[in-house]
């Protein structure tokens, strides 16, 4: 299935990074096209060390393309340059680590309520907000808990309430569901779906996690630092399990 740019919440063209070290550079990405619609969770698997967190770098304005054209939500985020990109990333997109980065000083809550404080949002409304989406990921009674006293699994709920406080149109996950028995996995990934998928909306999870892929809408499969295939069916996700496995 094609899409039309007005369907898109990112479009990749002709995508290449490098990492430079001394006088070599590895490649990383290689010339990745690849589209994430609007209104769909998709999915991106491969074999570790393929790209997969990389793109999603790119995609987040975390890192800049060293060639090709990554598009988010209409606008060319590798040309953002300091406060814009800052900015631009603050209002649109939302981001779930793998390793959760949650600050330790803070409580559950008020880790959950940075990004809506961070684009300047009054304190009071910003700590409702989060409140309310902990509730929701299961995490109503550890809301004053410092992520020391927080199992990994909670750790990781915090994170993706995180990520969904300030309404990000674009929310890219790494490995959301890792920490999580199968069980809470469909959870998080049945919230996911509620609250940052539709018709302006759009979800990138990174996963090694085949335990969820029935919960994706499609699939982008890497491999070498390129996209090999786009997955449309979920009929055809289950072959790709022990692809995305290792």
């Amino acid at each position: 299935m094609s899409h039309s740019s007005v369907d898109l919440a990112a479009r990749c063209r002709g995508l290449v990074k490098d990492f430079v070290s001394g006088a070599t550079a590895q490649r990383v990405l290689d010339g990745v096209d690849c589209d994430i619609p609007f209104s769909a969770m998709t999915l991106l698997v491969g074999p570790s060390g393929c790209g997969k967190t990389t793109l999603v770098s790119l995609l987040a304005g975390l890192l800049d393309p060293t060639a090709g054209e990554v598009m988010v939500l209409g606008t060319d985020i590798g040309r953002l340059r300091g406060k814009s990109k800052v900015q631009f990333r603050g209002r649109n997109i939302g981001f779930v680590f793998q390793q959760y980065n949650l600050l330790p000083a803070l409580t559950a809550r008020e880790n959950a309520a940075v990004p809506m404080i961070i684009n300047g949002a009054p304190r009071r409304r910003a700590l409702e907000k989060s409140t309310e989406l902990l509730e929701r990921v299961g995490l109503a009674t550890k809301a004053d808990a410092l992520p020391k006293n927080l199992s990994g699994g909670q750790q990781q709920r915090v994170a993706i309430a995180r990520a969904l406080v300030h309404d990000p149109r674009l929310l890219l996950c790494d490995e959301p569901t890792a920490a999580l028995d199968a069980a809470s996995g469909r959870t998080v990934m049945d919230l996911l779906r509620a609250v940052a998928v539709g018709p302006d909306r759009a979800v990138l999870i990174v996963t090694h996690d085949s335990r969820i892929y029935d919960r994706g809408d499609r699939m982008i499969v890497m491999a070498d630092g390129k996209v090999t295939a786009t997955l449309e069916e979920k009929s055809m996700f289950a072959g790709h399990e022990q692809t995305g496995a290792t």
